[in-house]
């Protein structure tokens, strides 16, 4: 990550933006190793946890188009995330899931989305304070 960075910063851009969405572990999985938000964060660059896509599985459903997941895990990574001290989270949100056009297995129901920022942000706080 650190020499894709310092080919952003060659353009003369330094407004980077550093994320972590997950890497291939074995077939069909997805993991987020916490690890890569600190070493990342000790890059000296902002760090977006990307909640929803960590939570894919490519290629899990042969017979669909689009990839599965497990919703299931978004909120305990968005909270660890947020405990390790991630500048940013992202998450795909949708009302009604299952009618997502994209990503449909690994969204967020919209209605869980104010749960999910209230904790993400009372552990970001606890995490400043000590």
């Amino acid at each position: 990550m650190k020499h894709a960075a310092a080919k952003v910063e060659e353009t003369g851009n330094d407004r980077i933006l550093l994320t972590e969405r997950g890497t291939t572990f074995g077939y069909n999985n997805l993991v987020v190793d916490m690890r890569s938000l600190k070493i990342m964060n000790d890059l000296g660059y902002p760090v977006v946890l990307d909640a929803t896509h960590s939570v894919q599985l490519p290629g899990g459903d042969k017979s669909a188009v689009q990839t599965g997941g497990q919703p299931e895990f978004i909120f305990p990574l968005a909270r660890a995330g947020a405990a390790v001290g991630i500048a940013g989270l992202f998450v795909e949100v949708h009302p009604n899931p299952a009618k997502a056009l994209s990503d449909a297995a690994s969204q967020l129901k919209l209605e869980l989305l104010d749960e999910l920022l209230h904790q993400v942000v009372e552990i970001d706080k606890l995490v400043k304070r000590i």
